[in-house]
């Protein structure tokens, strides 16, 4: 696992695992882990960029991926989703997500990192789009780090 910096994440939520989420195993089943980076992205997009409006600006995503490191359980300590845009292209941005909790001893416990590339689209032309100057400068400013 490639040096991981929390404090480079300034946006997260609390995560709430449903029951529904596990697995016979009895932990949280690999593919509700798409599902939280997704839960993530509504809030962190607004978040991030204040004029953005989901009704009027949209993305694709054009790839998706997770890497596991430990399970999750309905028991964890205050579940977290963490996100940060990490790259910003011409059309395209990458945004990569922490689900963390903490362990016994009050130590934040990084479960899955993952990573996503999302592409602006016009919605009714059904074709890719620059990035506006006005959410790349509000990307920019919520994330020093970029």
């Amino acid at each position: 696992m490639s040096t991981i910096h929390l404090q480079d994440f300034k946006f997260s939520i609390p995560l709430s695992i449903r029951w529904n989420d596990l697995d016979p195993l009895n932990h949280v089943n690999n593919v509700y882990y798409f599902e939280y980076f997704q839960m993530g992205r509504g809030y962190y997009m607004p978040t991030a960029c204040p004029k953005w409006d989901w009704t009027k600006h949209m993305f694709v995503i054009a790839h998706i991926e997770c890497d596991y490191f430990k399970e999750l359980k309905l028991t964890a300590a205050k579940p977290t989703i963490k996100l940060r845009t990490s790259l910003l292209g011409a059309k395209s941005f990458e945004i990569e997500y922490l689900i963390t909790s903490f362990d016994k001893e009050n130590n934040e416990v990084i479960h899955a990192k993952g990573k996503s590339v999302q592409v602006l689209i016009d919605t009714t032309l059904g074709k890719s789009i620059e990035i506006p100057n006005w959410l790349r400068e509000a990307i920019m400013d919520y994330e020093p780090a970029l």
